[in-house]
């Protein structure tokens, strides 16, 4: 977090607390960064953390951002919520190429089940990992 120079992590915590400095781990399964050029940044497993101080919030992400495979063409069909309906995001049966080969490992992985069967969760839940992992357990 701070660096800290070998500072025991106890005494470090105590001593952000008098400072008024609150600090809080966030279970998070994935953190989405999308940016003005549509070079997102997709972070899965990452570690969050929460720091208020003087009630200005600050996130902190550790971990590296996943490739995002062509975002702009249906590849972040994991970001988009609520437009199942929508004609322009349904290509027909080709719902397969939507859905990023790394959405089926998470979900495979955290639902403990074969990759056909987190595919078929994936395409149930509209490609929202989150929804299908749910969905599986």
């Amino acid at each position: 977090m701070f660096g800290g120079g070998g500072m025991n992590p106890r005494k470090m915590k105590q001593m952000m607390k008098q400072m008024g400095i609150d600090v809080e781990e966030l279970d998070a399964e994935r953190v989405v960064i999308e940016t003005a050029d549509g070079d997102d940044l997709v972070f899965d497993g990452a570690q969050v953390t929460k720091m208020d101080a003087q009630g200005q919030e600050t996130y902190q992400i550790v971990g590296s951002p996943d490739p995002v495979a062509d975002a702009g063409a249906g590849g972040g069909a994991t970001v988009v919520e609520g437009d199942a309906d929508d004609p322009a995001l349904d290509d027909g049966d080709d719902a397969d190429e939507r859905i990023p080969e790394e959405d089926v490992r998470l979900v495979a992985e955290q639902a403990g089940g074969s990759k056909a069967d987190a595919r078929e969760a994936l395409e149930a839940a509209n490609g929202e990992p989150a929804r299908a992992i749910s969905n599986l357990q």
